[in-house]
């Protein structure tokens, strides 16, 4: 067998692994707003994210990297303004509960509710 006769079928696995990779990839990205709609993610009333009840807990790796987005950026606010990170994050989830849709999981004063408008 030659190299070329080798080359082409080679060829041909690789060209349908990457279609099929490429239609699976959708599956597993996962952005903030499916997370909530899907009811993997919900909005904590001190402006960070957790793992609503119910929830499997996919969701753990995106919230753990968007914490550590907003935690950063409200410790820049809070020193600024001469905040505690606790009153900025309380702002923030005021600010975030308003562009929630219905249904969204919210925690507040530590009770787990889905947003009603």
């Amino acid at each position: 067998m030659t190299f070329s006769a080798i080359k082409k079928p080679l060829f041909s696995v690789f060209v349908l692994m990457m279609v099929v990779i490429g239609l699976s990839l959708p599956a597993y990205a996962l952005d903030l707003e499916t997370a909530r709609s899907q009811g993997l993610a919900g909005e904590v009333d001190n402006g960070l994210l957790a793992v609503p009840p119910g929830s499997p807990g996919d969701a753990q790796g995106l919230i753990g990297t968007i914490n550590n987005q907003r935690r950063a950026e409200y410790a820049k606010v809070a020193a600024e303004n001469n905040l505690s990170l606790d009153v900025v994050g309380g702002m923030m989830f005021q600010k975030i509960y308003t562009r929630l849709p219905a249904g969204t999981w919210v925690q507040v004063q530590g009770k787990w509710t889905k947003k009603a408008r």
